[in-house]
């Protein structure tokens, strides 16, 4: 008994969905991680010299 149609297109659909997703993420990780970074550039431009200190104190190893 052949497939329908519809059945097969439905599969196809759900599969070029799951790689179209996957593909995106592992694409977008550049873009997001340049997007963190002038973030937190941006944060650090704002704190005072108080905040400044405090943070790195605790990003010092001890």
């Amino acid at each position: 008994m052949p497939l329908d149609w519809s059945v097969v297109g439905i599969f196809l659909m759900v599969v070029c969905s799951i790689g179209s997703f996957f593909l995106g993420r592992h694409f977008s990780r550049g873009w997001r991680a340049r997007h963190r970074a002038k973030e937190e550039a941006a944060a650090r431009a704002r704190e005072t010299r108080q905040q400044r200190r405090a943070r790195e104190r605790r990003q010092r190893p001890r």
